[in-house]
């Protein structure tokens, strides 16, 4: 007895070689791995005067290395400074390096029936950090950066996880820039 799921099964006459085309991107992608860099020198990452402030990438798709999985950039604050405000469907960690200040974070409320609903929560979680600490940062939060010394700037670097962007959710908002940022 056959089921009427395997009668739909073998239907259709349309051809494809993905499955071919797929080993020889893979074989490509072999080849030129090898030619990636392992290590990157501190003079071949590069700034970034972005409306996020101002940045120094260390690792990015963008930069021929190794790592597939990870875009890391340390973040510099100036004193009494603030990045921009934004959110984006990955996680992100930070590791201050210098400087203390605080974080606000406006957490994603989510709601999938018919559509996707996103909306924010109206009043910021703040969490203050220091040099050494750790911050993490939920998916999708709406989130921005202070400096909490007027005298001192801040640094730390952010690592962020690219797989949830590879895998369609490419989905990034800048919600307001850097205040010191210049067009």
């Amino acid at each position: 007895m056959q089921y009427e799921e395997a009668k739909k099964a073998v239907k259709g006459d349309k051809r494809a070689n993905f499955y071919q085309e797929f080993l020889e991107q893979s074989k490509t992608f072999r080849a030129e791995y090898q030619n990636r860099k392992n290590v990157v020198k501190a003079e071949e990452m590069p700034w970034d005067d972005s409306v996020q402030g101002r940045i120094k990438h260390m690792v990015n798709e963008k930069m021929n290395t190794r790592e597939c999985a990870i875009d890391l950039y340390q973040q510099f604050l100036t004193p009494g400074g603030a990045s921009g405000k934004h959110r984006h469907m990955s996680e992100e960690i930070l590791y201050v390096l210098e400087g203390e200040g605080y974080d606000l974070h406006w957490d994603v409320k989510f709601e999938c029936t018919e559509t996707y609903a996103w909306d924010w929560e109206k009043e910021p979680k703040k969490f203050r950090w220091e040099e050494g600490d750790y911050v993490y940062i939920p998916p999708y939060t709406t989130h921005q950066h202070f400096n909490g010394d007027n005298d001192k700037p801040a640094r730390f670097i952010s690592a962020t996880n690219r797989i949830v962007k590879a895998v369609g959710f490419d989905w990034m908002e800048q919600v307001e820039p850097a205040p010191d940022y210049k067009r």
